[in-house]
């Protein structure tokens, strides 16, 4: 399994519908697992002056992670792999 990052583009999202949308990174994640496709919503982090979203997924493969932000309806720009430096 390796660390995946996702960056988006959220500028000028309200802060529920960004609450709405990382339940639903973490809901699919637990549905696409349970289904046996292993794959670990970790954390996002949100800049919302610049609305910069970057959120961090554990998982065997990129096209996994694109197929849950697919799934669950979140937009994207970019997915790659990432070194969690978490102390």
């Amino acid at each position: 399994m390796e660390v995946f990052m996702v960056e988006r583009s959220l500028k000028g999202i309200p802060m529920d519908q960004l609450a709405a949308a990382q339940q639903r990174a973490i809901a699919t994640a637990k549905e696409m697992t349970a289904a046996g496709t292993p794959i670990r919503y970790i954390r996002s982090t949100f800049v919302p002056e610049s609305g910069q979203c970057m959120c961090l997924f554990e998982s065997k493969d990129e096209g996994t992670v694109k197929a849950l932000n697919e799934k669950a309806k979140i937009p994207f720009d970019n997915v790659s792999v990432a070194l969690d430096l978490t102390p």
